[in-house]
């Protein structure tokens, strides 16, 4: 640094302060007069504790939503802003037509379509009635007896209009069905299938073989054609047979077990089976069956104890007029039970007895040695192969026939 001393005078060591000009107003808070760059300035009112928001607000109230109104505005904001808004006194706007119908309820698509068919059924029947007595001077030129047809037939038509109307009134009453099979807490899911998803499942048919035959059992009678003439008139009483129906499932059928041995087919079901998984998109009862895998074969069993072999009975009845009760006369187990037995007595009933039986090439598999051969029933078997699509899936299938025709 050099040693040189430079000289500074006191004003310019020193810092300059100025007197500010205050403006004083003994009438009141505030200033006494108004700056330049603020006179004739609209004043917009604000709250320091509001959130920060937009700039400038050039349409109002932007939200539709009250919730929203009060997130990027000012509480004030609302209240001064209309008041530079200029207003014209002869303004059309400012007229409001006032709706004084009543306002319909929204109805949901299951009561709007039953109001349709209402205002149709009704519509249906005034042109009836119109018709009808439009038709009256030519009433009288009709003979008595079809006077007397038409009049039974309008009588009929009316009776079931009112049924008609008189089941839709009636309450729907919901039925509890017992489970087949209780479920423990245990078990894991592995799939699930509804009923949806399950009648989209199909084959096509330009891959399935025609069904070959692989082993036939059993002998058959004949069918007694006189039982095609029964009628009212000439009635016949149900009669009890006293005869052995097996009902054997898969596994425990010997000869699916021989046919399993030469790899005949890797899917083996009884007709039964099948045919309940063939219909169950239309079931409303609850029914289980036992699915055995060994290997790459797979069998499908029914559950032992179970009521699968029972007929069901009002199953898909629209009016579901069943007993609570366990024991009632018309629960459902009793109804099947009842159904069940009659199917049986009336299929051997049918029969000619006493005459030659059609006999396939083989014996009952299921007959035991002491029972005697008049007290089985007349059934026949046919084991039958598909080919659903290559030789992943071979299914055999055990199919009964229950008599011959002639």
């Amino acid at each position: 640094l050099s040693n040189t001393l430079f000289a500074m005078s006191a004003d310019e060591v020193l810092p300059k302060f100025g007197l500010l000009e205050v403006n004083d107003n003994p009438k009141g808070w505030g200033p006494y007069t108004l700056p330049e760059r603020y006179r004739d300035m609209p004043y917009q009112p604000f709250s320091k504790d509001q959130r920060i928001g937009k700039v400038a607000d050039w349409t109002g109230n932007i939200y539709q939503d009250k919730r929203y109104q009060n997130r990027y505005m000012s509480h004030l904001a609302n209240s001064g802003g209309t008041q530079y808004t200029y207003y014209h006194e002869e303004d059309e706007s400012s007229f409001v037509l006032v709706d004084t119908q009543k306002t319909q309820p929204r109805l949901n698509p299951r009561q709007r379509f039953q109001r349709i068919n209402n205002a149709q059924r009704q519509r249906r029947e005034r042109q009836r009635f119109s018709m009808a007595g439009a038709t009256g001077l030519a009433n009288q030129q009709l003979s008595k007896a079809q006077l007397r047809m038409k009049q039974q037939y309008q009588k009929k038509w009316l009776k079931q209009t009112r049924q008609n109307q008189e089941y839709q009134r009636r309450p729907q009453r919901a039925v509890n069905r017992e489970s087949s099979v209780q479920v423990q807490e245990s078990w894991k899911v592995l799939e699930e299938l509804d009923f949806v998803r399950l009648s989209k499942l199909s084959v096509p048919l330009n891959i399935v073989t025609s069904g070959e035959d692989l082993y036939a059992c059993g002998e058959m009678e004949y069918y007694d054609k006189t039982y095609d003439r029964v009628s009212t008139k000439s009635e016949r009483k149900l009669q009890r047979v006293n005869r052995v129906i097996h009902t054997v499932t898969t596994t425990l059928d010997p000869v699916i077990r021989k046919l399993a041995k030469e790899r005949k087919g890797n899917v083996f079901v009884t007709d039964s089976i099948l045919a309940t998984l063939m219909c169950c998109t239309r079931s409303h009862y609850s029914w289980d069956i036992v699915v055995q895998k060994l290997g790459d074969t797979l069998f499908f069993d029914k559950r032992e104890g179970s009521d699968f072999d029972l007929l069901t009975v009002h199953e898909t009845a629209a009016d579901q007029t069943l007993d609570d009760s366990a024991n009632g006369l018309n629960s459902a187990k009793n109804l099947a039970l009842e159904a069940t037995f009659i199917n049986h007595n009336f299929s051997q009933q049918v029969l000619r007895n006493g005459d030659k039986k059609f006999s396939f090439d083989n014996k009952n598999p299921f007959v035991e040695d002491e029972e005697e051969e008049a007290e089985v029933a007349s059934v026949g078997y046919r084991y039958r192969s598909w080919n659903l699509g290559g030789d992943k899936l071979n299914l055999v299938v055990r199919c009964e026939h229950d008599a011959v025709t002639q």
